[in-house]
């Protein structure tokens, strides 16, 4: 995570600086101000700009705010990029006494309240938290997802399942892969495949859709790619849209994309890769070939590339030591592609 911290007046740049310099051992940190005239022993960027811009561009750039004034002045320069829980950055504001840190935007899924924690330890401020499962001492799906790095498949179900949790309603949960530390009091554990229906299942399968209130999916499939030179992005995605399809798996499940290194400046598997917000990975033909494994072997690519197979090998490389093969090279029209899977686990204690 980074943050930006902007302040208004000269005490609330001396709070700024003093707040980001505790935070910049664990975060990138920078300071803003809107105040004329600061001292030389405070250092912030002053922002020429109006604050509802500034504030769009640090949404854009996904950093989380931290405003050092009153609650007003954030609430009006963030509302114009307002627009997704799910993406919004996370907003706090601070008063310039360092009595009070409130968490506005994005508690959960953003990590604001979290943050918010951190910098009352910091600081002495009090944390005002408002979200009513955290106020109620209560499980908070979203906030669980994001520390275990799941994506939320269906926006709807955090409502679901956090209505019935308040309302003191039976909510059960199903994991598809290992799970550790303590089951909180309120889920009632079911066994997966789930049989009927569940409240919140975590699971890559698209088969769970229809069984759950909430999907949360483990990005937990790397796809790895083989092309000729030139191919259009259109066929790309269809012949991986064919393969997950086939392997039964989410889009979201998806970690990363990657090939052999002579294919990092190809335009297809960029757009891929851009549109599908996946990190593109690339090897070289040696650490291809030092893969170990069964994989499908081509004389005609070796001959090319300097490795027999690109798309198994890459894939297997990019999912770690305990990545395993799911999906074989699979070919059409001068494109392969092949899928392997991460070793991927919950946990419900503290991260």
């Amino acid at each position: 995570m980074k943050i930006s911290i902007i302040s208004f007046t000269a005490k609330g740049a001396a709070l700024a600086q003093s707040v980001g310099e505790k935070l910049q051992q664990e975060m990138e940190t920078a300071v803003y101000t809107k105040h004329r005239g600061l001292p030389d022993s405070l250092k912030a960027v002053y922002v020429e700009q109006n604050l509802s811009r500034w504030a769009g561009g640090q949404f854009q750039a996904h950093s989380a705010l931290l405003f050092i004034g009153a609650c007003g002045i954030a609430v009006r320069g963030i509302a114009p990029s307002v627009k997704d829980k799910l993406e919004d950055s996370p907003v706090l504001v601070m008063d310039e006494a360092c009595r009070f840190v409130i968490p506005l935007l994005s508690g959960h899924f953003g990590g604001a309240n979290e943050l918010a924690e951190r910098i009352a330890q910091m600081t002495g401020a009090v944390p005002v938290i408002t979200t009513a499962t955290d106020v109620n001492g209560l499980f908070a799906a979203d906030a669980f997802a994001r520390k275990n790095k799941l994506s939320v498949c269906n926006r709807s179900g955090i409502e679901i399942v956090s209505s019935s949790l308040l309302a003191g309603k039976t909510v059960t949960m199903a994991v598809a892969g290992t799970c550790s530390g303590s089951w909180p009091e309120e889920l009632t554990q079911v066994p997966y495949p789930v049989d009927g229906k569940a409240s919140v299942i975590v699971s890559p399968f698209t088969g769970d859709a229809e069984k759950a209130d909430l999907q949360l999916c483990p990005k937990a499939y790397v796809i790895g790619i083989g092309c000729k030179r030139g191919k259009p992005f259109s066929e790309i995605e269809e012949a991986a849209e064919k393969q997950l399809r086939n392997a039964g798996i989410r889009w979201e499940a998806l970690a990363a994309v990657t090939s052999v290194d002579r294919k990092k400046d190809e335009p297809g598997l960029l757009e891929f890769a851009k549109k599908h917000r996946l990190p593109f990975l690339t090897y070289s033909a040696d650490s291809l070939n030092q893969i170990s494994g069964d994989f499908s072997s081509s004389a005609f690519v070796e001959e090319q590339l300097g490795v027999d197979n690109v798309c198994e090998r890459a894939a297997v490389a990019a999912s770690g030591e305990s990545g395993k093969l799911i999906i074989r090279k699979y070919a059409e029209n001068g494109i392969t592609v092949a899928i392997a899977e991460k070793k991927w686990s919950v946990s419900f204690n503290e991260i």
